[in-house]
């Protein structure tokens, strides 16, 4: 089924403007999760970061002009260090009381953005990697599925904490999806988006029999994390799952 990016006006849960935030139901505390996005138009179904529907609580969002995905992924560009963090501490003083981004790939970001800001950033589901794979026995590994192989590399892994020689996979060159997401296109076909995400693992897990975890890199993968459960049978996790983990911590901390 292929969708079209929506107007803010038909679907604002699709791309958030600024300061748009879920109706849903809050936790314990009324924590309400702050959102730094890139610049994009594609469509997020429900399940992406972007979709103030794939949370039970409230969400906040700042939009970072001019951080295209190609720009983030593939050129890592440091100049967009200073609007990030000036858009995560907007969200700080707007209340959020703990601060995610749209892309994993500013895990390189992690450590000077987190030093500018006084609340809990998680810049990337990154992040969960090293934890993950200490869990492993036997020598185990915790695999990543991203959106670009060839840009994700020990730079993001270590900002990250995980080791320089996590397993990687990312989406085939010639995938529609990655297109989608990398193009910044309008129309996402979601069950050519699915495949080709099983695929990814389907082939991370045929070149790597040990990784016996996964990490979804893309904030844009989530939705299609089921079906990667299904196919190989593995532990999925992504930026979802590291939210809701580290904001329920912190709720039933401050209970």
């Amino acid at each position: 089924m292929s969708v079209r990016a929506p107007t803010l006006a038909a679907d604002a849960a699709a791309l958030p403007p600024e300061g748009a935030r879920s109706a849903l139901g809050r936790p314990g505390g009324g924590a309400t999760l702050g959102v730094v996005m890139l610049e994009t138009r594609f469509p997020r179904p429900l399940g992406d970061i972007g979709n103030p529907r794939t949370f039970d609580f409230p969400v906040r969002y700042r939009v970072v002009r001019g951080a295209s995905p190609r720009r983030v992924v593939v050129a890592g560009d440091r100049a967009l260090l200073a609007p990030f963090v000036d858009a995560a501490r907007a969200l700080e003083e707007d209340g959020a009381c703990a601060i995610a981004t749209s892309c994993g790939f500013l895990a390189l970001f992690q450590r000077e953005m987190a030093a500018a800001l006084a609340t809990p950033l998680w810049t990337s589901s990154l992040l969960q990697v090293a934890e993950i794979e200490a869990a492993l026995a036997g020598g185990a590994r915790c695999g990543v599925i991203t959106v670009d192989a060839a840009s994700l590399g020990e730079a993001h892994l270590r900002a990250a904490g995980a080791a320089a020689d996590t397993p990687i996979e990312g989406l085939a060159i010639d995938s529609r999806f990655r297109a989608t997401l990398l193009d910044d296109e309008e129309m996402l076909d979601e069950d050519e988006a699915r495949r080709a995400t099983v695929a990814a693992a389907e082939r991370l897990l045929a070149r790597r029999p040990e990784v016996r975890a996964i990490v979804l890199e893309c904030t844009n993968m989530p939705p299609y994390a089921d079906a990667v459960r299904a196919a190989t049978g593995l532990p999925v996790h992504d930026i979802t799952t590291l939210v809701r983990s580290r904001l329920g911590r912190m709720t039933k901390g401050a209970a």
